[in-house]
């Protein structure tokens, strides 16, 4: 069933275009600026004394038969039922042969000079009875449209709620029913969810920390105060205030309207609908905190959504990018270097699920800790199990080691250890973005180095080693491998697999090698014998030790 829509409120200006009033002629003689108030009910009325049963907003009907023959009477009635206010009042003046009281419109017309509220003249005469019947008609069908848009959204909600969405698709739905984009952000001006409604994105998130600042906290739902003119609802328990949602703009009801941040032309109606439902929303979001969505949680899916969007083969456009990742706490500067943590004994093994996702949750709280009190800008996420990708900003291109220093000796996690990968940096979000694959297999190649003394990674440092690692699906290079060491494998010799490595490890030296293994030179000269007839190679022979040396190399790395 399609949502209701929401209806417009009934105006001054609605009545006097119905039929049965039309017929009238009416000519609007003052108060013309309030032709657009809502009108409430029509009330027919022929003296003074009925204005005491009014209560605000309706329009009166009157022939004037009790003053129209006295200025005074006539002023005294128009001032007693607007000053009890009401919308309008309409006066039908004709005398019994359905003519024009010219006599009685001259009196009114004089009167309307102190007159502020829509007076409106009939020359014709009008059947009261269906100017009140249509206009009330209309009326109701408003409240029950108003009543079934008001179910369609508590139900909207309430299904929202027994399917446990997310954060994503209560923002999401709530710009379908406002008509206009929403964004949903934490106490720090951070961006958690936003939904554009087919707006520019890279204009609505435009400087939105700073833009959000200056636009102050409401504990109720309603327009903020200072800066930009904004909806807001807050978002968590009372006292415990996380976030909240905002509508950076009007609500349009019509969709082909113009989005306009700096404006809002909201009849009461619309007004009352968009609080509602923006009332709602943040209802719904606090229940899904309260399922287990904390704010922490939410930022670091946001992080997540948007590193894995840059890493598409279609990201989106720079600009887009940059407004996104500002709005995620990612300044702007002279370029981003990509970097991946990846945490030693990350991805052992399924049983160990929780405990990679509680050491990547350690990492990312220290490294938002670090970048907070050395005031450094840096977007991270888990890339996959027991990986983090950080996209770093870099004030100055030439700063890329110094700041590169900096993070591998300010993140700290008890209990915690990683390596660092670093791909190559750029000036475009976008592009360093892409650097995060490179920067995950140095990374990766990086922690199966028995000795890492440099605080981080890049390809050039891990050199034979990278190679190897970036090839190792190559079934060229898994075929050289196993025949090199085919004699060592099958059957398995891993004595003799050890024996090869500490050989190599050595450089062939057999005085360095025999003190290593603690054994004496004759015995060692037997074993490294029984290793060359096994493998059918002389060890002597230089190439003989560097294919061995790829093919041992390969195959820990295949193993790993």
């Amino acid at each position: 069933m399609p949502a209701p829509t929401p209806p417009s409120t009934l105006t001054v200006r609605d009545v006097l275009t119905l039929e049965a009033l039309a017929a009238g002629r009416p000519e609007v003689l003052a108060g013309e600026s309030g032709l657009d108030a809502p009108v409430r009910w029509v009330h027919i009325a022929e003296d003074t004394e009925a204005g005491g049963l009014l209560q605000g907003g309706e329009l009166v009907l009157t022939t004037g038969l009790a003053f129209r023959r006295s200025p005074a009477l006539t002023t005294a009635f128009l001032r007693r039922f607007h000053g009890a206010g009401a919308a309008a009042v309409v006066v039908e003046l004709v005398d019994d042969d359905g003519a024009p009281d010219t006599e009685a419109i001259a009196t009114l017309r004089a009167a309307a000079a102190v007159v502020d509220a829509p007076l409106v003249l009939l020359t014709r005469r009008v059947r009261f009875v269906q100017v009140t019947e249509d206009a009330h008609r209309a009326l109701m069908a408003q409240q029950v449209t108003r009543l079934e848009r008001a179910r369609h959204v508590h139900e909207v909600f309430t299904g929202l709620g027994l399917e446990n969405a997310g954060e994503a698709a209560i923002v999401q739905t709530t710009a379908e029913l406002l008509g206009s984009p929403v964004v949903f952000e934490d106490a720090a001006h951070l961006v958690l969810s936003y939904a554009t409604h087919g707006e520019d994105p890279t204009r609505l998130l435009d400087r939105w920390t700073n833009r959000s600042r200056h636009v102050g906290y409401l504990n109720h739902t309603g327009f903020g105060t200072g800066g930009e003119r904004w909806l807001q609802t807050p978002v968590g328990l009372k006292g415990q205030r996380w976030g909240r949602l905002l509508v950076p703009g009007p609500a349009m009801q019509n969709d082909d309207a113009a989005w306009n941040p700096d404006s809002w032309e909201l009849d009461t109606w619309e007004l009352t609908d968009a609080l509602q439902v923006l009332e709602r929303a943040g209802q719904a979001l606090t229940m899904a905190r309260m399922a287990g969505r904390d704010r922490r949680e939410l930022l670091i899916q946001a992080r997540a959504g948007l590193v894995q969007d840059l890493r598409q083969a279609s990201p989106p456009r720079e600009e887009e990018a940059r407004a996104r990742a500002r709005a995620l706490g990612l300044e702007p500067g002279a370029g981003y270097v990509p970097v991946v943590a990846k945490l030693d004994g990350g991805a052992e093994g399924a049983e160990d699920a929780t405990a990679v996702q509680l050491s990547e949750r350690a990492f990312l709280d220290a490294l938002q800790e670090w970048a907070a009190r050395d005031h450094h800008s840096v977007l991270a996420a888990s890339l996959h199990a027991g990986s983090v990708a950080i996209l770093l900003l870099l004030p100055a291109l030439e700063l890329e080691d110094a700041t590169l220093h900096r993070l591998a000796a300010g993140v700290h996690a008890p209990g915690l250890s990683w390596t660092l990968g670093v791909g190559r940096p750029d000036r475009s979000l976008v592009a360093a973005a892409r650097g995060l694959d490179d920067a995950d297999q140095v990374a990766d190649t990086a922690a199966t180095l028995a000795s890492r003394r440099l605080p981080f990674h890049r390809f050039s440092d891990i050199r034979l080693r990278g190679l190897l690692s970036l090839l190792g699906q190559d079934p060229r290079v898994k075929a050289f491998a196993q025949a090199e060491l085919a004699p060592l494998l099958d059957p398995p010799a891993p004595e003799l697999i050890e024996l090869l490595r500490d050989h190599l490890e050595h450089g062939g030296n057999m005085s360095s090698l025999a003190r290593a293994r603690k054994v004496s030179r004759q015995a060692l000269y037997a074993q490294v014998r029984r290793l060359e007839e096994r493998l059918g190679v002389s060890l002597d022979e230089a190439e003989s030790r560097a294919s061995l040396a790829v093919a041992l190399l390969w195959h820990e790395l295949a193993g790993r």
